[in-house]
């Protein structure tokens, strides 16, 4: 086992896929020679040469159209949008090519290839540095959607994705890059040398697709998270002295609904956590599909706390970030029902 933080975790699973598989090819703005705004590729051109990790212009669209063009002739791409915020000139390509591709082939071209971009607060980024797009791409059929909460997962959840024959969309929450966090704090307070979820094993692993893990056993109710929000809802089950049983999904689509709905069957209770806006997160399919599943088994309506209904802001940004307080009450609410 080897201590990273979730940078060094992410690069060390792109260096390990295009090891064992001279197909995979990494590209995006800036990830050659500077390794990456946040120096998530940091060394592999020069380990792998510039024909396999290699700078491209300012052009998202430009990126995702030539990846789906790679992958569909044989290659894997692992392409970095630079912020989940600048994806949306590549949505088209997306939506319209790299999730359809399989279906309108008949199945004789597929699109292997896999789209990482930094997600979500943290940074001090404001409206467009910080938002958290996930429910754009869950809605999708055809896309896989993956949101890491420590390094472990990140490497074992990326390798298992670019090695995927489908397109998958790597949320990485910019919150974690650096260190852990307890989700008592804002910022990252001791070193992953220091810290459990920093051990990763070294070498090739995976981290199958559609696996959800119990990150805090309990019996009370059911807290659904993934990303940073899994700190902050083990953080605030602690702070609140709730009973509460978390549940890092990992992976959006496929979605684990068994863990789920074992879990929520067990406490009759659920709160759903994410960063995203409320208004049509991805929370809302959540909570969808535990009342469609667990009807019976529920004691309580279904909590959500979530970010604001507004563009993200900068000066109010730990404001903005449901904490351990806003998820304690909503715990506490659950409870009292």
């Amino acid at each position: 086992m080897a201590r990273m933080t979730m940078i060094e975790a992410i690069r060390d699973a792109m260096a390990v896929a295009m090891e064992r598989d001279p197909n995979v090819v990494v590209f995006g703005e800036d990830v050659g020679y500077f390794g990456g705004v946040f120096r998530c590729t940091q060394g592999l051109q020069q380990r792998f040469g510039a024909a396999r990790c290699f700078d491209t212009p300012i052009n998202e669209s430009g990126i995702v159209g030539a990846a789906i063009g790679m992958a569909a002739y044989g290659l894997r791409p692992c392409v970095e949008i630079q912020f989940a915020d600048y994806v949306y000139p590549a949505y088209d390509q997306i939506v319209s090519e790299a999730a359809r591709l399989r279906y309108r082939s008949n199945g004789d071209f597929t699109a292997p290839l896999t789209i990482r971009m930094p997600t979500g607060g943290g940074i001090f980024g404001g409206q467009t540095h910080s938002q958290s797009p996930e429910a754009l791409f869950t809605h999708v059929a055809g896309l896989k959607t993956v949101v890491p909460s420590n390094p472990h997962d990140a490497k074992g959840l990326l390798i298992a994705a670019i090695e995927d024959d489908d397109p998958v969309i790597f949320l990485e929450p910019k919150r974690l890059y650096n260190g852990p966090f307890d989700g008592h704090h804002e910022r990252p307070v001791i070193p992953w040398s220091r810290h459990p979820l920093g051990e990763v094993p070294e070498g090739h692993f995976t981290v199958p697709l559609g696996q959800a893990v119990v990150r805090r056993p309990g019996a009370a109710v059911t807290v659904l998270a993934y990303g940073t929000m899994v700190h902050v809802a083990i953080a605030a089950a602690e702070d609140a002295g709730v009973d509460a049983e978390v549940i890092d999904l990992r992976t959006l689509l496929p979605l684990d609904l068994e863990t789920i709905r074992e879990s929520v069957e067990k406490t009759g209770r659920c709160v759903v956590v994410h960063e995203a806006t409320l208004t049509s997160g991805f929370g809302a399919e959540l909570a969808a599909l535990v009342q469609e599943h667990c009807f019976y088994s529920l004691e309580a309506p279904i909590g959500r706390v979530t970010g604001w209904d507004t563009p993200y802001p900068h000066a109010q940004e730990w404001d903005y970030f449901p904490g351990p307080a806003r998820v304690g009450e909503a715990l506490r609410e659950a409870m009292a029902a």
